[in-house]
């Protein structure tokens, strides 16, 4: 079987790096050329853990060079990605990680900046494979979701129709959710045995969170002195008396990637992996839903290599992690 060729654009990013590795195992997709906004790089110089392994020139990206691949990762931020998915879309298949295609365009404009490609809005699919699995089947455009709503989503989806509106999500993630730009909250002396909350409230992500729920959320985002990784706690008021696990083993019962867990989740279990692990109490009528995902990894680059497995046709799991990194 000819293999497919691969556009990663972003590599020297975090997630494009997640992505070359998960890659580089896959028995189909070949990665056949990384971008950037310059180019002249080259991969195994940013990151020396790649040298021997895999060794490439970052080239500038290019309308014309992309649409020459059959499937382009665009790990890029909101507003670049949709100036080159409109030059784009028809040409090859996208999995674009940036907010740009996640949400209707009054919420988009109202968190993000006024949206250049409107028009393919309708022609995206929300890449979170277990709620909408079979849109992404269809899709030659994949919104990838952001690594807050992925993990918050996946929690409260069982229990959409059993809570009241207005829930509160305690968000807490490693730093290299920030990115590799810095920043005054991302230096060592900041985060080093520290811990705080930041955007509370405004978050971006929580208007994703919303619109697919289609419940009011107060969220806060916390920032944890690790380096992946991301918890959420979730605290909703049940309108139903249910019982959360059976709850929750019952509608995850065909999901491979969903590990629904008997007492309080942790981070270092899911690290490394593409595994999301869940669990759920009750306080009479108070629910707690607690989750924990890679950030890096269920929340961005394994989670785009799963979207664009169904986008060809192949095993959802195919190539995607599965062993945490512990110790």
């Amino acid at each position: 079987m000819k293999k497919i060729s691969v556009a990663i654009v972003g590599a020297s990013g975090y997630t494009g790096l997640e992505l070359i590795k998960i890659l580089l195992n896959h028995p189909h997709f070949e990665i056949a050329g990384l971008f950037g906004s310059e180019g002249g790089e080259r991969i195994e110089e940013i990151y020396p853990s790649l040298k021997g392994v895999f060794e490439a020139e970052i080239q500038k990206a290019d309308i014309n060079a992309l649409a020459e691949f059959d499937l382009v990762f665009l790990a890029v931020p909101h507003k670049t990605a949709m100036t080159l998915v409109k030059e784009l879309y028809g040409k090859t298949k996208i999995v674009d990680f940036s907010a740009d295609y996640r949400l209707n365009q009054k919420n988009y404009e109202d968190y993000y900046c006024p949206h250049t490609d409107p028009v393919n809005l309708e022609n995206s699919a929300y890449g979170l494979p277990e709620i909408f699995r079979d849109y992404v089947k269809k899709a030659t455009l994949v919104a990838n979701p952001g690594c807050y709503p992925t993990a918050t989503i996946l929690g409260l989806y069982p229990f959409v129709e059993y809570i009241e509106d207005g829930v509160f999500v305690d968000a807490k993630s490693g730093v290299s959710g920030a990115g590799k730009k810095l920043s005054t909250t991302t230096q060592f002396v900041k985060d080093n045995e520290n811990f705080f909350a930041y955007n509370p409230v405004k978050h971006r992500h929580s208007i994703e969170i919303s619109e697919k729920t289609g419940l009011d959320v107060t969220f806060v985002p916390q920032l944890l002195p690790i380096t992946r990784g991301m918890q959420i706690s979730i605290y909703a008021k049940l309108k139903k008396d249910i019982e959360p696990l059976e709850m929750l083993k019952e509608i995850y019962k065909n999901e491979e990637f969903i590990r629904i867990c008997d007492k309080p989740v942790e981070i270092k279990n899911v690290a490394g992996t593409h595994f999301c692990d869940i669990f759920a109490a009750k306080n009479k009528n108070m629910l707690f839903i607690n989750t924990v995902i890679d950030n890096l990894l269920r929340g961005a680059s394994s989670q785009a290599v799963a979207n664009a497995n169904l986008m060809f046709g192949f095993e959802e799991g195919l190539s995607l992690p599965k062993i945490a990194y512990v110790p």
